[in-house]
């Protein structure tokens, strides 16, 4: 097993050496001159401190320079200073990052608690109006954008019934935004667990277990959920990634002081300095995310660490 983890760690490392690369040329893919364009809605800015802003990034010196410092800075942990303000990045990042990982749990949660019971019990009631019923839902949820879920669960949960706060930061605040990005993923992980669900009680040695005498519950939790796990942890992984991205939207419908309101905010402001670092957190996180469920699988299933 030790050696399984140290390929998908190495790939890991491989795959993050990748997105340092390209996030360091992020700043040279922006057409015209990127200094220009971060202070464009600056009118007191003049070409001295555009050209200091230049020398102070490194911009005029040339690109293997510039990544060779990107890096070295880099493994001191220094991401750099915001445009606006003059903040560190990283701490930045780290003040807001606690609230992005508290609704992307929050909503994992909802995912699994929802998606994973409705895919469960419509593939032990197949053909019933439990399975229609929860299928439409599913797919429905599916074809629903995040943003629009967002606004129906704020129009009717705060507006209408003032159940809710429209928006802020808390755990009351944390339910709407936890709900609109899990019940999308749900949706998703509702089908997928059903199909996997299905093909695992259609196999033989559900029908022995059963011949032996074992109790139903028994057999649906040892035998049938166990063995549909892999394909369900691959989609909880992606997932993951999903909320992550989908939390840029969400936080900004309902202002949630997390990583993705403070990515658009720098985005408007164009402040590439912080884009940089959002992309790069954004990057450490999914890959990190990836590796656990690598690990998972070796877990769940022992037959996959002597997979070459």
């Amino acid at each position: 097993m030790g050696a399984y983890i140290a390929r998908r760690v190495l790939a890991g490392l491989f795959t993050l050496w990748v997105v340092t690369v390209a996030v360091s040329l992020l700043i040279h893919l922006v057409p015209g001159d990127p200094v220009r364009i971060m202070y464009a809605q600056s009118q007191s800015t003049g070409p001295e401190q555009i050209e200091a802003k230049r020398r102070e990034l490194g911009l005029d010196r040339p690109i293997y320079v510039q990544y060779f410092n990107y890096m070295v800075k880099l493994l001191h942990g220094d991401l750099g200073k915001t445009i606006r303000g003059e903040q560190p990045v990283l701490d930045l990042l780290m003040l807001r990052l606690p609230n992005t990982i508290l609704l992307t749990v929050a909503a994992l949660l909802v995912a699994i608690v929802v998606g994973g019971g409705i895919g469960f019990f419509s593939a032990y009631f197949r053909g019933t109006w439990f399975d229609t019923l929860g299928m439409g839902v599913a797919i429905a949820g599916i074809a629903m954008p995040s943003f629009w879920l967002g606004l129906l669960l704020m129009f009717f949960f705060s507006v209408r019934l003032g159940w809710f706060p429209v928006g802020g930061t808390g755990l009351a605040s944390l339910i709407l935004p936890a709900l609109t990005l899990g019940l999308v993923s749900a949706a998703v992980l509702a089908r997928l667990t059903r199909s996997s669900m299905l093909d695992v009680l259609a196999q033989d040695y559900m029908r022995t277990a059963r011949a032996k005498g074992l109790a139903e519950p028994l057999v649906l939790a040892r035998h049938a959920l166990k063995n549909s796990l892999i394909p369900i942890i691959t989609m909880l992984g992606l997932q993951v990634a999903y909320m992550l991205g989908g939390a840029v939207v969400v936080e900004n419908v309902f202002a949630w002081n997390g990583v993705g309101r403070l990515a658009v905010q720098a985005i408007l402001q164009r402040d590439f300095p912080l884009i940089q670092g959002f992309v790069l957190l954004f990057a450490v996180i999914v890959i990190g995310v990836t590796l656990a469920v690598d690990i998972l699988y070796a877990v769940v299933d022992p037959r996959i660490r002597y997979e070459s």
